[in-house]
């Protein structure tokens, strides 16, 4: 793992585990005194556990990551309920005079609300389930190692939650409305959290406008919330001063989103800078696929199989590339769909679903979009996936008959080749190295090394390569390729047979 540099003056880094164990430790300072700093420290301290859940959740399905979130829920929701009082209290105070009359009213509202929210907290606290949070720690502590800190899966994450939040940021400056800036405030958030614990680096560079944005935005949703607990407490006799309580709102909230744009729209924007901080081109592309293969990781029980398929499945590729075989052989994007089908066709959300395959393409549909896919390429890999095994795909009836040609053929190309290579592993086929293929009028001849000529195998390797016979359009005849010994062995004789004719030839 690469070494974290820390600039100075720069937050540490935070994982996961700092997280968690502060809940902990902040629910006992809410315990003695639920104030305002207290509150507001425990809240985001489960903020922070709950966002890099739903990230880490994309990748590995483990039921622990949505406990995690389920668990402080309703703690989370009673501590929102008193901090947004309490904040409320205080902008009050802030936008009015002390002899204001709605200033008042807003206030004795408040005040009066304070000890029921208080005491809801307080007993939402004593419920928390603090053992098994400690338990659920340990657990994540270990499941979160599938991505690590400044990881190519990492970056990819990190990507994924910077495209959603700067599309927000986009719909944002198309309206005023408060709901289109409160989504942007959450998407930042999430932006941010992600930042913080898995990319160090880039949060050290980026915490103190990451941080400053987020303040802005957290402004504008309390002054969208202010306006409308205004227009519910006001009443006649305080119409006169409603106005001016609107207007005075309007200013601050105006202010606010302006300062956001000046930091965030032109060349100068954050939003360009930080993009320019994560991966792209090439580089992208190798983070995507690491994404995949933490997820691989997490759900593969026999991961040593999944290698051996990964590597006979690009080698089967490349041979019939090399020889021309068909057309989808000689897409580069039709290899790397293969490549990630070949590491994720033993995925599933659950342990022994009743339909694997199916259970696969429907845990890959769920999986967001990894960055640099198209959606026609994720949706074969999900099609290669569930046709990698079982009964071949038929255009007679159900979901596949319904796809146009070309995508029915690309599936039976990468899930002939996935058949194949798991076919070749049962029959103790390991080296890949020399494996090529010749291509005739009448057939294709693929050679592999290590391969044993045998009934049982013949047998096995019929149905197995019967897929890619239907979509190359002629039989693939596999053989024995010779070893590098024997190869050796016939060079030796060759040169032997040479030397006795030069000597024939000299007498």
């Amino acid at each position: 793992m690469s070494s974290v540099v820390t600039l100075p003056g720069a937050p540490a880094h935070r994982g996961l585990s700092h997280w968690m164990e502060r809940v902990l430790k902040e629910l006992e300072h809410v315990r003695k005194d639920p104030a305002a700093d207290p509150v507001h420290d425990l809240r985001v301290a489960i903020r922070r556990c709950r966002s890099l859940a739903a990230v880490l959740q994309e990748v590995d399905p483990d039921p622990a990551w949505r406990e995690m979130r389920q668990v402080p829920k309703k703690l989370f929701r009673r501590l929102g309920a008193l901090r947004d009082a309490q904040v409320m209290d205080e902008w009050v105070k802030q936008l009015a005079p002390s002899e204001d009359p709605l200033r008042t009213k807003l206030h004795t509202a408040f005040e009066a609300n304070e000890p029921d929210l208080r005491q809801r907290v307080l007993r939402a606290v004593e419920k928390f389930e603090e053992k098994y949070w400690a338990r659920l720690e340990k657990k994540l502590r270990k499941r979160a190692r599938l991505v690590p800190s400044s990881s190519l899966a990492a970056q990819c994450l990190a990507v994924e939650r910077f495209e959603e939040a700067k599309e927000l940021h986009t719909r944002a400056q198309r309206t005023d409305k408060p709901q289109a800036w409160h989504e942007l405030r959450i998407g930042l958030k999430r932006l941010r959290y992600t930042v913080e614990s898995l990319l160090p680096e880039q949060y050290a560079l980026w915490s103190e406008n990451l941080k400053r944005l987020q303040d802005l935005l957290g402004e504008v949703h309390d002054l969208d919330v202010l306006a409308g607990t205004v227009k519910d407490v006001a009443s006649e006799d305080t119409t006169e001063v409603q106005n001016t309580w609107e207007e005075t709102i309007h200013r601050e909230r105006s202010q606010r989103i302006e300062t956001y744009r000046q930091l965030t729209l032109g060349k100068t924007s954050l939003w360009n800078d930080w993009r320019h901080g994560l991966p792209q081109g090439k580089r992208l592309a190798l983070a995507a696929m690491a994404r995949l293969r933490a997820t691989a990781r997490a759900t593969d029980s026999r991961p040593r199989r999944t290698a051996q398929i990964s590597r006979i499945s690009i080698a089967l590729f490349d041979a019939l590339r090399r020889a021309h075989a068909a057309p989808a052989f000689s897409e580069h994007a039709m290899r790397r769909v293969l490549r990630a089908a070949a590491r994720l066709h033993s995925v599933s959300a659950t342990d022994r679903p009743k339909a694997p395959q199916k259970a696969a393409l429907r845990f890959l549909r769920d999986l967001p979009l990894p960055p640099s896919w198209t959606y026609e390429e994720w949706e074969l890999l999900g099609w290669t996936v569930r046709y990698h095994r079982g009964p071949e795909p038929t255009t007679e009836g159900g979901h596949f008959s319904r796809l146009n040609e070309d995508q029915q053929k690309n599936i039976q190309a990468l899930a002939g080749v996935l058949r194949l290579a798991r076919a070749l592993r049962k029959c103790d086929v390991n080296n890949c190295q020399g494996m090529r293929a010749e291509k005739s009028a009448d057939a294709v001849i693929l050679r592999v090394p290590g391969l044993t000529d045998s009934v049982e195998n013949a047998a096995r390797l019929a149905a197995a390569k019967h897929l890619l016979d239907t979509y190359i359009a002629k039989p693939l005849l596999l053989k024995p390729a010779l070893r590098l010994e024997n190869v050796v062995d016939l060079l030796e004789q060759f040169q032997q047979h040479q030397q006795v004719a030069t000597a024939a030839a000299s007498d």
